[in-house]
């Protein structure tokens, strides 16, 4: 739904990669379609997906980092409908401390801060949707805490978020839906509160 939380969650090898990657147009599927909004997707290119409403932040983040923090941002603004100037404001509005380092080398920036830019610069191109891959990755709890903040406040601004994330306890705090997927199929699906025991299966009863 519009402005929905939606986790995807699921230890290595579980399909989330799989998914992801079909959803973004990396991988074709066969025996299924993918629709957002009402068009069918999964005969498009990836990089037609974006302009239909579906912009993606990568694991790892992958920003270019002999960029600046401003031309990273203005990459994918070939799919929006705002103005550049527009773009800027609105990205150093969500993320403050980007736009104190607007001018630096992407390189630069902490772990946070890159992820922040990854972010900023999937939601440049105005999407309807946006999926985010493994938030946490190598990021302090308290950097965790911040930035699942912020993706609350983009589905509360009516973007909808898919969260693929190994670490499920967190992603799900903001999540009004979640999927558990366990060696390529799903297991449960429904709100968080209600996929707690699949939950704990799917990671053989460790903390997830």
């Amino acid at each position: 739904e519009h402005g929905q939380v939606f986790t995807l969650i699921g230890t290595t090898g579980a399909g989330k990669t799989t998914t992801r990657r079909t959803l973004c147009g990396l991988l074709r599927p066969v025996t299924v379609t993918v629709t957002f909004d009402g068009v069918r997707l999964d005969q498009l290119k990836a990089h037609d997906i974006v302009t239909r409403g579906v912009a993606h932040a990568t694991e790892g983040r992958r920003i270019f980092p002999n960029l600046t923090v401003e031309e990273n941002i203005s990459l994918f603004a070939f799919a929006a409908k705002a103005s550049p100037k527009q773009i800027e404001e609105r990205s150093y509005e969500q993320f403050p401390r980007l736009g104190e380092r607007r001018t630096q080398l992407a390189g630069k920036l902490s772990g946070g801060e890159q992820q922040m830019l990854a972010m900023a610069r999937a939601l440049s191109s105005d999407p309807g949707i946006l999926l985010l891959d493994e938030l946490s990755m190598g990021l302090a709890p308290k950097i965790v805490e911040d930035l699942y903040e912020i993706v609350a406040d983009i589905g509360r601004q009516g973007v909808s978020v898919l969260v693929v994330e190994q670490f499920a306890r967190r992603a799900l705090a903001v999540a009004q839906l979640g999927v558990v997927m366990v060696q390529g199929r799903v297991t449960a699906v429904g709100e968080p509160a209600d996929i707690q025991d699949e939950l704990s299966a799917a990671y053989l009863g460790g903390a997830a």
